[in-house]
């Protein structure tokens, strides 16, 4: 059997690049990462795995869900001699009922997610049973 595909949350100021962007867009390579951890998630994501996109500064919710369609491959964004990587993913669905910060940090199965314990990271693997909470607290249904 095989076995499921990982999963993550990846965070984006909605000013900057927005979900709703990422869905009429289709896909986007996401570039412009520049931490170390965040980085070492990305080498990590592999074709299929499922992404739930966080809108951070406004809205501090996870509003989406989206697909890695590409491996980590360099970004172009990078200053001449830096090594930083930057992943492809498209959209899967806009969630039913964004799923906020504050009822994140609510939720006793939610406490130790990099959201409550790092919050500036950026990129962060979710345990399954952490992904389907927050699907579930999101309305929708989990497809295995």
């Amino acid at each position: 059997m095989p076995s499921q595909p990982a999963t993550w949350l990846m965070k984006t100021e909605p000013s900057t690049f927005s979900f709703e962007q990422l869905v009429q867009d289709g896909k986007t390579f996401w570039d412009g990462v520049r931490n170390h951890q965040a980085q070492k998630f990305m080498k990590q994501m592999a074709v299929g795995d499922r992404v739930l996109i966080y809108h951070s500064v406004t809205g501090k919710a996870v509003v989406g869900l989206a697909e890695v369609t590409q491996t980590a491959s360099p970004d172009p964004t990078a200053a001449a001699g830096e090594n930083w990587i930057g992943v492809t993913v498209k959209p899967v669905r806009t969630l039913k009922t964004p799923v906020t910060l504050a009822e994140i940090k609510q939720h006793p199965a939610l406490q130790e997610i990099g959201l409550v314990r790092q919050g500036r990271l950026s990129v962060m693997p979710l345990l399954p049973k952490e992904f389907e909470i927050l699907m579930e607290m999101a309305g929708e249904t989990i497809h295995h």
